[in-house]
């Protein structure tokens, strides 16, 4: 696939790592859609970068349908879906006031992992009807995990459990969708400079950036993004997590 033939969704598209996915695809002349449920942002950034916003919550079957329905019409097809949507809410298994809040780990895992396969099953839908490249290509989708999928800190519980099930999706959904041609991949982002970071004092952001291996900063969210549009033009990455994050592993 070639970045500037691709008509790409991309769930949490109005900021951080998803905003920088659209506006680096659109910038290479790829077709995009933004799912969001930020109205404000996700016009914004669809305005800038000549794409369309759909308002969408990634968890209800209808909104989503609904938006792959819009986003199919206003791009022709769908070729690649990227998702971004997610939460991290920190709360250890017990803790001062009692055990970790149940619903504050099931609406994790439904946001970040049954939301990210919501709008893969039903971006494979549209994607599974395009016409095949020579070697059989039609698509791909790009999950977000992270490297708390491997090494999961303190107070991550459902983070990191969210983030482990997007890798173990990864290889099961890759060989489902073989025969309709549709790649399977996952992006283990380490610690990146989202806006929920940025809010932190500059001296908290230098000590996580001295945490990494090489180089000792912290990762910007357009090297994700540079990620992603590799993945979608290298046809043979299928099933697999790529970890992103400069060598660092959590203690």
């Amino acid at each position: 696939m070639k970045i500037e033939n691709t008509c790409a969704v991309i769930t949490g598209g109005a900021s951080g790592l998803g905003e920088a996915t659209a506006r680096h695809f659109a910038a290479h002349g790829a077709k995009v859609a933004l799912f969001d449920l930020n109205e404000d942002l996700g016009e914004k950034v669809a305005k800038e970068i000549g794409g369309t916003f759909h308002k969408t919550d990634v968890t209800d079957e209808a909104s989503v349908q609904a938006s792959i329905t819009a986003a199919k019409a206003a791009m022709g097809t769908i070729t690649a879906a990227v998702n971004c949507a997610g939460i991290a809410p920190a709360a250890t298994t017990i803790g001062k006031k009692g055990p970790h809040p149940l619903d504050v780990f099931q609406k994790t895992i439904d946001i970040n992992l049954v939301g990210s396969f919501n709008v893969a099953r039903l971006a494979a839908e549209v994607i599974a009807q395009n016409e095949p490249a020579e070697d059989g290509a039609r698509g791909v989708i790009i999950n977000t995990a992270s490297i708390a999928a491997m090494d999961g800190q303190r107070g991550q519980a459902a983070y990191a459990a969210s983030k482990g099930g997007i890798v173990g999706l990864s290889l099961p959904m890759a060989r489902d969708l073989a025969k309709a041609g549709i790649r399977v991949m996952a992006i283990a982002p380490g610690i990146f400079l989202t806006p929920m970071l940025m809010g932190l004092p500059q001296e908290v952001q230098d000590q996580l950036a001295q945490d990494v291996t090489c180089p000792k900063r912290l990762g910007r969210p357009e090297e994700y993004a540079q990620l992603a549009k590799f993945i979608v033009e290298s046809g043979y990455l299928n099933g697999e997590v790529i970890r992103i994050d400069g060598a660092l592993r959590m203690q």
